[in-house]
């Protein structure tokens, strides 16, 4: 497969950048290996803003603009206050394996997903399910039998959350109650031979999925409609966001590979494309 032509390099030298979120201007991820949440403007200029020793993955904000970070390893949400980290849940207890990627609603509540199990370890995959956190650090599980669950946007109404499962080949969509607490589960798109991983929506309703064995990011109508693809050569897109000033940058988090090997290799690299429609909702 060919490069896209449209697709430009915006930052590299990363080990394993994942969980993109557009924020005040900026691109905010996490790179795995080097523990690091940063922070890259359109100019390339990038900043530190925090290190996380357990790895950091997903990253969301609460409404008073408080800096909320997923430690995978050991299993946590954290939150930065004046340059300074706080644990705000311990989420061992609920999460099957290391917890992944986050997305919080307009109310402040934090949604984590987990791997389910170890999967660098050796353990036989199983489902798991999605992790609510709320203002108080009270961490309740909303959501079950979710194999492996990733990416995750929440409509602009405010009532669906969409939600990749990775190795189940599906985007999965549900009934968010006025409580927070997730309802009826629809299937969203059926993928099959994709590992969707990182998402992210337009204003047309259509998710951008990025493929965890691919070399492109999607963009999936409800029912499975494959309508663009941006395609990233022989490099792999992980994660993905819409952001910008007009939200119609699409922003791909591209590495050689997954694993901690890449921690060694330093090759990931955050590229963008130019897209049509502007992105929506939350993230």
């Amino acid at each position: 497969m060919s490069r896209d032509d449209t697709v430009e390099v915006l930052l590299d030298g990363l080990t394993f950048p994942e969980g993109p979120r557009w924020h005040d201007g900026r691109l905010w991820f996490s790179d795995f290996y080097s523990q690091r949440v940063l922070a890259v403007d359109l100019a390339g200029k990038s900043e530190t803003i925090a290190t996380v020793p357990k790895r950091p993955s997903g990253l969301g904000w609460r409404p008073d603009g408080t800096l909320l970070i997923v430690s995978m390893l050991d299993r946590s949400l954290l939150e930065l206050k004046a340059g300074r980290l706080h644990p705000v849940a311990d989420l061992s207890a609920l999460a099957g394996g290391p917890c992944n990627d986050m997305v919080v609603d307009a109310a402040g509540r934090a949604y984590v997903g987990n791997f389910g199990y170890d999967r660098h370890g050796g353990e036989a995959p199983r489902t798991t399910g999605l992790i609510r956190v709320d203002g108080d650090g009270r961490a309740t599980r909303v959501a079950e039998d979710l194999m492996f669950p990733n990416g995750m946007v929440i409509t602009p109404d405010g009532k669906t959350m969409i939600v990749a499962e990775t190795y189940a080949h599906r985007i999965s969509a549900f009934a968010i109650g006025a409580d927070g607490g997730l309802g009826a589960r629809r299937v969203f798109a059926e993928m099959p031979g994709c590992y969707p991983d990182g998402i992210c929506l337009d204003a047309d309703g259509a998710i951008w999925v990025s493929d965890a064995r691919g070399h492109e990011a999607s963009r999936v109508f409800e029912g499975g409609r494959v309508a663009q693809r941006v395609s990233v050569g022989d490099r792999t897109v992980f994660a993905c966001m819409l952001g910008g000033a007009d939200r119609r940058t699409l922003f791909l988090c591209t590495c050689t590979g997954s694993g901690p090997a890449m921690a060694e290799k330093t090759d990931g690299k955050i590229e963008y494309a130019r897209v049509a429609v502007p992105g929506a909702g939350l993230p």
